[in-house]
């Protein structure tokens, strides 16, 4: 009896071991991203498994002002899964480092995610943005 439970037990381990593997986060680099005035460098991002930090795309790295005389400031703009754009703004003529995490709340975990920066320009004139990256990952795969 005793051999019959040690071995259950080794069946549960090996594939619990085999859901964590294929629920493990998706890490990557963010590649530098520019447009007149603004610059972003020195990004990673990972899309967090189900349950840990909701599920989140989190992302880091450097946002910067590269025109500190225009008078405009910069920001990232991040985009989950049917929501709308998520700013966060830089500081006018300098860098800062960034560290978020977006999620939908309605889901257990983040999928697809767009990612841009931009510098803004106030009403008047439209925004100069760097070309938008999508991110995804197909959790069903692993």
């Amino acid at each position: 009896m005793k051999r019959v439970a040690l071995g259950l037990a080794a069946v549960g381990l090996m594939l619990g071991g085999a859901v964590a593997a294929s629920h493990s986060p998706v890490e990557g680099t963010l590649p530098a991203f520019a447009s007149t005035g603004v610059e972003f460098s020195g990004g990673k991002y990972k899309f967090n498994r189900p349950g840990v930090n909701h599920g989140a795309f989190e992302w880091r790295g450097q946002l910067k002002d590269t025109s500190s005389v225009d008078g405009h400031n910069v920001y990232a703009e991040v985009k989950v899964q049917g929501h709308d754009w998520v700013r966060y703004y830089g500081k006018q003529g300098r860098a800062v480092r960034l560290h978020e995490s977006n999620w939908d709340g309605a889901q257990r975990y983040t999928a697809k995610a767009g990612f841009r920066v931009c510098r803004d320009r106030g009403a008047l004139r439209p925004n100069n943005c760097a070309p938008t990256r999508i991110y995804t990952h197909d959790w069903d795969r692993g």
